[in-house]
């Protein structure tokens, strides 16, 4: 197959726009025969970080990535009732200068709100569009005619882009996995959206645009196993026809970001989508609630940053306070997704004295905690029989640990708080039962109705009344 750019495809949109083919291989590309599902070859190891920043936008999505070196690329510009400048406001104050790519994922105006200004502002008053990425079917708005416009009036290089393709973006790969020739659904702009996978070292993330039921189900019967992701942004903004049981099982993401208006008229995300996430104890993340959500991979782990500490399980999204889109303010580390040890990725931010000494007198009172056993699954059925699962802690130290107020959390941020006196001493062990019961000084209940802990992974978190963290530990 040919490079980006080179040759290909060629397609006259309204007469006046011409959009180049790009192709490159990608794992299971259809073309090839059956896609590969064997055992994949171990990741090459990933050097700097790869930034994916969710843009609160409202009803609507954008997402910057800039790449280990400094390679930007941006997907989907807001809502056209705000002609992107929530998302140009956001490039402006983190000093990107140039978007080397700029992709569509398809042209419905809550998607490409901010194109045409964009464009505008890039060519003519930063460093320019490297080229823009379409999958090709058009719209009768006049948001699209304001975008095609802006690429006829500035010269910018357009592709059609479609599913085997690949973007060129230094170390990460980006493989597009959709949309599929010929389209799907009768050219359902939902359902023939690109659909990105950027994989950087052992991370990855899955961009999958607003596709729904048909695109996802092409997807799995496509791909299989290649779509498992770290982290996934769910399709048409937490939509009931998007994020299906199957799509996740096979995507297995150990996140999920959702990106749509706290008071949004069409009820996203839709309460069967949060539940097909906590059933699967997948924590989610909504701009919504926690604001800009700003990922940071080094390879190994992914660090999770957001404007504001929000809940993150998916039945108790809706408590947590809403931020309205434009709100300034920086992100700070909530979770570590995956890697080794506790520690936050460096993102260039040096701690101070305080801080560091306040951390070196924690972890001397606290680094004696541990996990001795876990009992994830339960004999039967895990619903009926909830004081079969259960974790137990001990004290290594030499000293009494008072847990008093601690809480213990899984991934998909389920949290238990220790009871007010609660103190372990040196040697001793505690078992923390999912189920109800009496707690005693070795035995304390979390008193949950329904299985906490996933049977095929999770990581027990166990943090201070100070939000310090001084237990992860992943089985």
């Amino acid at each position: 197959m040919s490079s980006i750019g080179s040759h290909g495809r060629l397609l006259i949109i309204v007469g006046i726009i011409l959009l180049a083919g790009c192709s490159g291989a990608v794992p299971g590309d259809p073309s090839a025969g059956t896609p590969d599902t064997g055992n994949e070859s171990t990741p090459t190891p990933a050097n700097g970080t790869v930034e994916v920043h969710y843009i609160n936008v409202g009803q609507s999505v954008s997402t910057l990535i800039v790449g280990p070196e400094g390679d930007t690329m941006l997907v989907d510009t807001g809502h056209y009732n705000d002609d992107g400048e929530h998302v140009l406001e956001y490039l402006q104050a983190h000093d990107i200068t140039r978007i080397d790519h700029l992709v569509t994922s398809h042209n419905d105006a809550d998607h490409i709100g901010g194109n045409a200004a964009i464009i505008e502002y890039y060519e003519t008053q930063a460093d320019g569009i490297g080229a823009v990425y379409d999958p090709g079917i058009a719209a009768s708005t006049q948001t699209y005619a304001k975008y095609l416009d802006a690429i006829e009036e500035h010269d910018v290089t357009l592709y059609e882009t479609r599913e085997g393709d690949t973007i060129d973006f230094g170390a990460v790969d980006v493989d597009v996995l959709g949309p599929p020739e010929p389209y799907l659904e009768s050219e359902a702009r939902n359902e023939n959206s690109i659909v990105l996978k950027l994989t950087h070292g052992e991370t990855s993330f899955l961009l999958s645009g607003d596709a729904e039921d048909d695109q996802e189900e092409y997807l799995i019967d496509t791909y299989g196993s290649q779509l498992e992701s770290t982290i996934l942004k769910a399709g048409h903004h937490g939509s009931a026809s998007s994020s299906s049981g199957p799509f996740l099982d096979a995507v297995q993401p150990e996140a999920v970001i959702i990106s749509s208006a706290y008071d949004s008229q069409y009820g996203h995300p839709n309460e069967e989508v949060l539940q097909r996430l906590s059933d699967r104890s997948i924590p989610a993340f909504w701009t919504a609630t926690h604001g800009d959500i700003v990922l940071v991979s080094d390879g190994q782990a992914v660090s999770v940053q957001t404007q504001q500490d929000a809940p993150t399980d998916p039945l108790n999204l809706r408590d947590g306070d809403a931020v309205e889109p434009g709100t300034a303010g920086g992100v700070t580390e909530r979770e570590r997704i995956g890697g080794e040890g506790t520690g936050a990725i460096d993102t260039g931010d040096e701690p101070d004295e305080t801080d560091s000494e306040s951390d070196s007198e924690t972890d001397s009172n606290t680094s004696a905690l541990a996990v001795a056993d876990i009992n994830a699954d339960a004999e039967g059925s895990d619903r009926e029989n909830l004081n079969n699962e259960y974790v137990v802690f001990e004290n290594t130290g030499s000293e009494p640990l008072d847990m008093s107020g601690w809480t213990v959390a899984d991934d998909a941020d389920h949290t238990y708080t220790i009871p007010d006196g609660f103190t372990l001493g040196p040697g001793e062990s505690v078992t923390l039962y999912t189920g109800s019961g009496t707690a005693t000084d070795s035995e304390l209940y979390w008193g949950s109705g329904s299985p906490i802990w996933n049977n095929d992974g999770d990581t027990v978190i166990v943090t201070t009344t100070e939000d310090d963290r001084v237990l992860e530990e992943s089985y």
